[in-house]
């Protein structure tokens, strides 16, 4: 006994099944290895209210981004899908009314099953060669009639 955490639908179900068929509250208790307060309340609520199922769903804050936002995230990564999250979460809110935070941006990511793409070999060559090509531009070819600093005239 002890259980932790809410009843399923199903759960409530058997008891008011039970009680309904005849069992007694210690019974219907141990047959579903409930407590016997939980399955008076259960019942109690099922033959005052007709209720059988928590509102605990409707509970808590209302997310930001919801099904239809997620098909937008849906759309907006398809269209670019090497973009940024800074990226995604500027054209998600240009077509919204809802702004949203590059957080909350990150959080629908990865409830969409979205994670952190991670460097592949093949594109860590390519930042390899990338940064290569970028030092040699910045270094500056030595002009052949310059001296240099280190010589020193010989006699």
């Amino acid at each position: 006994m002890g259980q932790k955490g809410d009843l399923s639908d199903f759960q409530r179900g058997m008891i008011v099944g039970a009680r309904q068929a005849g069992l007694s509250v210690s019974d219907t208790a141990e047959l579903l290895g409930l407590s016997r307060t939980t399955v008076s309340r259960v019942y109690r609520e099922w033959s005052l209210k007709d209720k059988t199922t928590t509102g605990r769903q409707e509970c808590g804050r209302k997310s930001l981004v919801d099904d239809h936002g997620q098909k937008r995230m849906s759309r907006l990564i398809k269209a670019d899908r090497k973009a940024t999250v800074t990226e995604l979460t500027a054209r998600y809110n240009e077509e919204t009314k809802r702004s949203i935070s590059e957080r909350t941006a990150r959080r629908a990511l990865k409830q969409m099953g979205y994670s952190k793409q991670k460097t592949t070999p093949e594109s860590k060559a390519q930042l390899d060669d990338d940064l290569v090509d970028k030092e040699q531009k910045l270094e500056a070819p030595i002009p052949a009639e310059a001296p240099e600093l280190n010589d020193t005239p010989s006699e």
